[in-house]
């Protein structure tokens, strides 16, 4: 009898010691392997290799990426920009190098196709040659992009986001744009067509990201403020220890994503404020066999102190999730506006696959959102053909002290009718107010949710 008791008693303490043992083990020793670089203090103005105000983008382009060189080339320091607003291309950043843009200086980034040559990226999750993004790194270490100013990437409708072929982003009869070659890159992830034969560019419409570090490690971003990207924010991708402080961003155009750190590990994204056309942050590793083949999850990430207004969703695991994603932890962030759909966002269907667990979110507090405060879905773009049967698993997702004044559904949960692939979700202690629709909505098979001291309109949630 004793025996019985105490296995009863484990079983409703074990969803709270998971809780709290994450928070208390893991998320510390995150914490602890996050280190911002140092630097050389040793300053290269931009002004001292041919930099200008009058100067056209080309010739500042020119400038701006010599004084990177040198600076890394004689050990490092900081590459400065000084106040003013500075016409560029694109610049490329290199090992122990610090891109200052100092208060009151705008890295301003034309819209000249010929100014971006062709780099090894990644495009919504798909390997590819592309534009190269506004601020690119390849295989670097020790890079920063810091100071009060502004990078501006430039784009509005008519420019870049016109490459979208829809009419509202000003695109135009016989304007480049991505409805053919956004297809053709997919299928050839599909086919699994070598990387260097996937060549885009100029005449496909594949808009370039404002700030891509692929495989780099020990990364800062800190300070600045970051607009009008011509698709998504900041993209790191395959790369480890990067922290993300105090960055403003404002990016109402189409896919506008304002931190998607993908196939990324040991990450923290602290103080920083996103309105944008998309999902503030979102957590991907890679698209469909992009993802699966090379099997590197996203991990080990956090997020606090954070404030989030306009965007699909606040904090965001997927779509592009094929390589996994696990211990994300969310704290102490604020959301409210009624253009902020969903404050926490698991996305993901067959041709993704992937496995997300250990997810945590406490002490959120929203004031408003357009939809849910937790969606999982599992048929996320049904239309996609390519590769289904790599059915997803989602698991070990807790909730706690999450407070909404607004929404449309509490929780809504759309699960796989042929396998159990949602479980050991919980949703504690958090109040709801003000949902107009549906407390909780389960769709598809899943098993093991828990959903003790959810309150919604003040009255409490049964398990």
């Amino acid at each position: 009898m004793n025996k019985i008791f105490n296995l009863i008693l484990l079983s409703f303490f074990l969803p709270l010691c998971s809780f709290a043992s994450g928070w208390d083990t893991t998320y510390r020793q995150i914490e602890s392997n996050i280190k911002a670089p140092f630097f050389k203090n040793k300053s290269y103005v931009i002004t001292k290799f041919g930099a200008s105000l009058k100067a056209d983008a080309a010739k500042n382009q020119a400038a701006i990426n010599k004084a990177i060189a040198t600076c890394s080339a004689k050990g490092g320091g900081r590459v400065v920009v000084p106040k003013g607003t500075w016409k560029t291309g694109g610049i490329r950043l290199r090992s122990n190098v610090n891109l200052v843009v100092e208060d009151g200086a705008t890295l301003l980034f034309v819209f000249d196709t010929s100014l971006y040559p062709l780099v090894r990226t990644r495009w919504e999750g798909m390997d590819c040659w592309n534009y190269q993004p506004l601020i690119y790194a390849y295989q670097c270490e020790n890079i920063a992009i810091t100071g009060k100013g502004t990078i501006d990437g430039g784009a509005e409708n008519g420019v870049w986001w016109n490459f979208t072929g829809l009419a509202r982003f000003g695109w135009k009869e016989g304007q480049e744009n991505n409805r053919t070659s956004r297809p053709q890159l997919l299928k050839m992830v599909h086919e699994q067509t070598p990387i260097d034969q996937r060549r885009f560019g100029k005449g496909c419409g594949l808009r370039p990201q404002l700030v891509n570090l692929v495989e780099c490690k020990n990364i800062l971003i800190e300070g600045v403020t970051m607009l009008r990207s011509p698709f998504w924010v900041m993209h790191p991708l395959l790369s480890k220890n990067i922290t993300v402080r105090n960055v403003k961003v404002w990016n109402e155009g189409p896919n506008g994503d304002g931190c998607d750190p993908e196939s990324c590990e040991d990450v923290l994204i602290e103080g920083c404020n996103f309105h944008t056309g998309d999902d503030c942050i979102a957590i991907k590793s890679g698209r469909n066999e992009d993802g699966r083949k090379p099997g590197m999850a996203s991990r080990n990430i956090i997020v606090r102190n954070c404030e989030m207004e306009d965007g699909h969703g606040g904090v965001v695991v997927g779509s592009e999730i094929g390589g996994g994603c696990n211990n994300v932890y969310v704290e102490n962030c604020k959301m409210d506006s009624p253009n902020l759909d969903r404050v926490i966002r698991i996305k993901t269907n067959s041709c993704r696959g992937g496995v997300t667990e250990n997810i945590y979110a406490r002490n959120i507090e929203v004031g408003q959102c357009g939809s849910e405060v937790l969606k999982i879905n599992l048929k996320y773009d049904p239309k996609e053909v390519y590769g289904r049967g790599h059915n997803p698993i989602v698991r070990n997702v807790y909730l706690e002290n999450i407070t909404c004044k607004k929404s449309k559904y509490g929780v809504n949960i759309v699960a796989l009718e042929d396998t159990p692939n949602v479980y050991n979700i919980h949703v504690n202690n958090c109040n709801f107010t003000g949902v107009t629709t549906s407390p909780v909505i389960v769709s598809g098979w899943t098993h093991d949710l828990d959903f003790k001291g959810l309150v919604v309109n003040g009255k409490p949630v049964a398990e």
